[in-house]
């Protein structure tokens, strides 16, 4: 393995660990206080004040052509909404839990490639896709047998990760797959930040950050599962590519799930680490399935 590639599973797993630590900093908010709305706003608002201190270090960083504005704020709807519905999950539901569901979001991207694009769809594509569902099922089925898990939250994690799915279909099959990554997550991001200040009452009903040790929390979460996440997935894609990407993705929730049990001494049986085990196994094959497919046409082709 090169130097490049060594670069780029590094950065895979840095970033998939990084992302896993939303509920580290995202609990101790709602445990001080903290409503969602006013978390999701602090995060993106100051992870957009991170990047743009990146941008400053390279030439026309703020520069992004109109052709790319109207799907940037659709990008960013759909950055807002699985992140809210993220964090609404953490109310209800054992974080490391949700954070396996959560990863069933490349199956959800196939299905969409196969129903909207007409993307082949492979026998271990399909299998996998199987699988994955049957683990989500499985991993709902323990929650009368050790962790916390709600209906409401299986609901909130599932439309979280459809709307990451939609996103990153939008990234894929879009014009957005020319814009510098970077600058795209900027506006993306700042974009998302405005938008949780309307239910806010246009920011007069948005919590001031009440102790040093929340803005330490506010903070850790605008910078590691916010910029370096987005930072280090675009270094390994380059990398690596996007498979290998995904597959060391299997990273975050391991992250969560070590961060749940012991941080927050979230409860997990045996036939809870199967069903995630069996979650991360069908997505992997998943993701490898689709490797093996040409790209689909895009409206920039």
């Amino acid at each position: 393995m090169n130097i490049k590639k060594i670069k780029g599973v590094i950065c895979a797993v840095i970033a998939a660990a990084s992302y896993g630590m939303n509920p580290l900093f995202g609990i101790p908010l709602y445990n001080e206080g903290m409503e969602p709305l006013s978390v999701l706003f602090y995060r993106f608002f100051l992870a957009s004040i991170l990047m743009a201190g990146v941008l400053f270090l390279r030439k026309d960083g703020f520069k992004l052509p109109k052709k790319y504005w109207l799907l940037t704020l659709t990008g960013g709807v759909m950055i807002a909404g699985t992140c809210l519905f993220w964090f609404l999950t953490f109310r209800i539901m054992d974080s490391g839990i949700a954070a396996a569901m959560l990863f069933i979001y490349p199956v959800m991207v196939a299905a969409l490639m196969w129903g909207f694009f007409r993307e082949k769809l492979t026998p271990s594509t399909a299998i996998g896709m199987l699988f994955a569902v049957a683990g989500v099922a499985w991993l709902c089925s323990t929650g009368s047998n050790g962790g916390n898990i709600s209906f409401a939250g299986v609901i909130f994690i599932m439309l979280s990760a459809l709307l990451y799915a939609i996103y990153i279909v939008m990234v894929k099959t879009t014009r957005l797959k020319d814009a510098p990554p970077d600058t795209l997550t900027f506006y993306a991001m700042l974009f998302a930040s405005l938008l949780f200040l309307i239910p806010l009452n246009m920011g007069f009903d948005l919590q001031m950050i009440p102790s040093y040790k929340a803005l330490a929390n506010a903070l850790g979460l605008a910078l590691f599962p916010s910029l370096c996440a987005f930072l280090f997935t675009a270094v390994a894609v380059n990398a690596i590519g996007a498979t290998q990407t995904a597959i060391l993705g299997a990273m975050e929730p391991v992250t969560a799930v070590s961060i749940g049990v012991a941080v927050f001494h979230e409860k997990i049986s045996l036939s809870t680490v199967c069903a995630i085990i069996m979650i991360i196994a069908a997505v992997m094959v998943v993701i490898r399935g689709n490797s093996r497919l040409p790209e689909p046409k895009t409206e920039s082709q």
